[in-house]
């Protein structure tokens, strides 16, 4: 259907179906760990039975499914797995399954021998049009994503039509990225979200969202500037989901209806109501109840954009126009405000 290149370093396949060949060629390559988790398994061994086809041998290694994945006791048990199975320097890691397994897969393979290939197969729509893509890995050490590396897939593959069949939640904690992707960089793609929400087209989705990440990653690699940008909606949010039982996609549409809120007061964002709105549409909370606010503004401070200067969010002047800001604690006290604080 469609293939992009992010920042010159990763092949993004967007398919209706697995691709033969599954990985992109290699010399040396004879084994390939498959990191999965429970309700991605049934993928897994249909990526293991093509990796059979390649003459690759493999060994699926599960996970605990969502942020219970991402620890460094959970890291520790795939090493001693991949040190079992032989993993060598010229063979791959394909990580299977949502965000928490492609941002594991991704940090374990950054980090085993000094770093080896690493390619995603994402079967959630988050995991397609944010998680995989990008090269950030990460587990959670008294806050979200603080341990990580840098480290890009070679190659990412995203299955359209299995995402199609995924149930509803799902779909709209991906939408929730996906809208963010358009405020940020694509104002047709947030239009066409506001327009129609969950039935949204998947292809339409999924190919524009890649293209605003790989369009700012290809400027910036490793967040030195506008990559920040793509936290729209994150700073708040991880403090959110890391606090809380809620998902990635709730806490971030709770994250923007906070950030568009300060982006009223600080940057003179002018559309914050329609975008409350749209997001409320997706059926995505736009107000939190039972959590501490000194808890949330605890996490706020160890936030990964926090600099010495304070705490930094990213903020909207215009649909498309997004601005990286220091934000003081009146400030952050409106924004959660926004959200039943």
């Amino acid at each position: 259907m469609a293939s992009l290149t992010v920042a010159g370093l990763t092949e993004v396949v967007i398919e209706s179906a697995l691709p033969q060949p599954l990985l992109p060629p290699r010399a040396g390559r004879s084994r390939a760990a498959i990191l999965t988790q429970p309700a991605a398994t049934d993928i897994a061994l249909d990526v293991a039975g093509h990796l059979r086809d390649e003459d690759v041998s493999s060994e699926v290694i599960g996970l605990p499914d969502r942020e219970e994945a991402k620890t460094l006791p959970v890291a520790g048990s795939v090493y001693e797995a991949l040190a079992r199975f032989g993993l060598a320097r010229d063979d791959t890691v394909v990580g299977v399954g949502g965000g928490s397994v492609t941002d594991l897969a991704g940090y374990v393979a950054g980090t085993w021998l000094r770093g080896v290939e690493v390619v995603h197969v994402p079967t959630t729509l988050l995991g397609a049009i944010d998680a995989s893509i990008g090269g950030k890995t990460g587990v959670n050490i008294g806050g979200k994503n603080l341990v990580g590396v840098f480290w890009h897939p070679t190659r990412v593959v995203i299955d359209v039509a299995r995402l199609g069949r995924l149930p509803s939640y799902l779909i709209r904690e991906g939408m929730a990225e996906a809208y963010k992707a358009g405020l940020i960089g694509n104002a047709e793609l947030a239009e066409a979200i506001e327009k129609s929400g969950l039935t949204s087209d998947l292809e339409y989705v999924v190919t524009k969202s890649i293209g605003v990440k790989a369009a700012i990653v290809g400027r910036d690699i490793t967040e030195r500037g506008d990559r920040a940008f793509l936290n729209f909606g994150h700073t708040i949010g991880h403090a959110i989901e890391y606090a809380s039982s809620l998902s990635h996609g709730e806490s971030v549409g709770l994250g923007m209806v906070a950030a568009v809120r300060i982006s009223e007061k600080l940057a003179g964002f002018a559309h914050a109501d329609r975008v409350i709105e749209s997001i409320s549409k997706l059926g995505l909370p736009t107000q939190v109840e039972g959590l501490e606010l000194a808890r949330v503004i605890d996490l706020l401070g160890r936030d990964k954009k926090r600099d010495a200067g304070g705490v930094r969010m990213v903020l909207l002047r215009e649909i498309e126009s997004p601005l990286l800001v220091h934000v003081d604690r009146a400030d952050i006290e409106l924004g959660l405000a926004a959200i039943g604080f």
